[in-house]
C-alpha cells in the first residue's frame, strides 16, 4: 500500500500573461522568417521553455554582437537597455521586443520622473536582466540601486528633496515593503509609483503560497535557479512557516529522503515554468503515494496582452 498524501495545488500557478505572450513572440516570428531567429538572453528564465523554443529554431545569446545583421533578433521578457535597439536600429537589423508590458510600464515611470528632474532610487537584485534594462533606460547616475534595507543607509542621491522609487517586477512583497518604508523615513518627500510596480503575477503567487503554507509541512516551487520570482516563493513559503521549502526544476530533482513522512505538501510554480512540469512532479509524487489533490485558490487571472503589431498578421494567418 502506498502511503497517503495530500497534495495542495496553488492556483494561480505557472506562466503569466508576460510570459506566455514571450513565448508566443518567438514562436510567431520563426512562423514569419523561418529559423533561425535569435534571441537575446533567454526569452524567459525555464530551461525546459528555452530548450523547447531552440528546438523550433531559436538561437539564444547574450550580447546583440552575436547576432547577424540579416537574421531577426528577440529581445527578452525582462527587457533591455535603450542601447540595445538603438544598436539594432543602427545596423538596420529587424527586431522585436518581447519585454512584459509590465516591465514597460516601469520603463515609461523611470522616464517620466527623469523628466521632472527626479532622481531615481530602483528596488531591485543587482545584475539581474530586468535591473539592468530598467536602469538602462537613463543615463548613468539617474537610477541608484538598492537591494537591502541596509543599503538605504549608505544611499547618497544628489538631491534628497528630489527622489523617485521603482521596483522590480518580480521581488519579495514583504521585502519590499520594508525597504519601501526604509526609503519614507529617510527621504519623508520621495515619490511613489501611482500603481504598484510589483506585478499581479508575482503577487498572486506569492499570496498563494502564504495561504497555502500553515496546511502543510512542506513546498515545492517549481522554477529554474536563475528565475527570481521562483525563487521569491521559496523564501515567501519558508517566512510563511514552512518548514521545508524548495525550488525544483523538475521531477527529477525532488529530494525524496528530505520528504519522508511528509503526510501534506504544497506545490506552486514560478511565472515562467509551463504546467506541464507542474504535472510531471504531481505525477512522481503519484508514483510513491496515494495522492488526493486539493486547489488553494486565491485569485483568478484573465489577463492577456497582445503582440507587437509587427507579429499580429502572422499570428492570425496560424490560426
Amino acid at each position: 500500500m502506498k502511503p497517503p498524501l495530500t497534495i495542495y495545488l496553488a492556483a494561480p500557478r505557472g506562466f503569466c500573461a508576460g510570459v506566455d505572450r514571450a513565448i508566443k513572440i518567438v514562436e510567431t516570428a520563426i512562423g514569419k522568417w523561418g529559423a533561425p531567429v535569435y534571441v537575446r538572453h533567454e526569452i524567459v528564465h525555464n530551461k525546459y521553455v528555452v530548450d523547447g523554443l531552440r528546438a523550433k529554431g531559436a538561437v539564444f545569446v547574450e550580447d546583440l554582437a552575436e547576432c547577424p545583421d540579416n537574421r531577426p533578433v528577440v529581445f527578452s521578457a525582462h527587457g533591455v537597455p535603450k542601447s540595445v535597439p538603438a544598436a539594432a536600429r543602427s545596423r538596420n537589423m529587424i527586431y522585436v521586443d518581447a519585454t512584459c508590458p509590465l516591465v514597460s510600464k516601469v520603463h515609461i515611470e523611470a522616464e517620466r520622473h527623469h523628466q521632472n528632474d527626479l532622481q531615481i532610487v530602483m528596488i531591485g537584485h543587482a545584475g539581474h536582466p530586468e535591473t539592468i534594462g530598467t536602469m538602462g533606460q537613463l543615463p548613468a547616475g539617474e537610477v541608484l540601486l538598492v537591494e537591502t534595507v541596509h543599503d538605504v543607509k549608505d544611499l547618497t542621491p544628489r538631491d534628497p528633496e528630489n527622489l523617485a522609487y521603482i521596483t522590480q517586477t518580480t521581488l519579495s512583497l514583504d521585502d519590499a515593503a520594508e525597504i519601501v518604508a526604509a526609503l519614507v523615513a529617510r527621504f519623508p518627500n520621495i515619490i511613489g509609483p501611482h500603481k504598484e510596480d510589483i506585478c499581479y503575477a508575482t503577487t498572486n503567487r506569492q499570496l498563494a503560497v502564504k495561504a497555502m503554507a500553515p496546511k502543510v509541512a512542506a513546498i515545492l516551487v517549481i522554477g529554474s535557479p536563475n528565475s527570481s520570482n521562483s525563487r521569491r516563493l521559496v523564501e515567501v513559503a519558508a517566512k510563511a512557516g514552512c518548514a521545508y521549502a524548495q525550488l525544483v526544476p523538475r521531477a527529477t530533482d525532488i529530494d525524496w529522503r528530505a520528504l519522508e513522512g511528509v503526510q501534506a505538501i504544497g506545490i506552486t510554480a514560478g511565472a515562467s515554468a509551463p504546467e506541464i512540469l507542474i504535472r510531471e512532479v504531481i505525477d512522481a509524487f503519484r508514483a510513491r503515494y496515494e495522492v488526493t489533490e486539493k486547489v488553494v485558490e486565491t485569485a483568478v487571472e484573465d489577463v492577456e496582452f497582445k503582440l507587437p503589431k509587427s507579429l499580429r498578421d502572422s499570428e492570425k494567418a496560424a490560426e
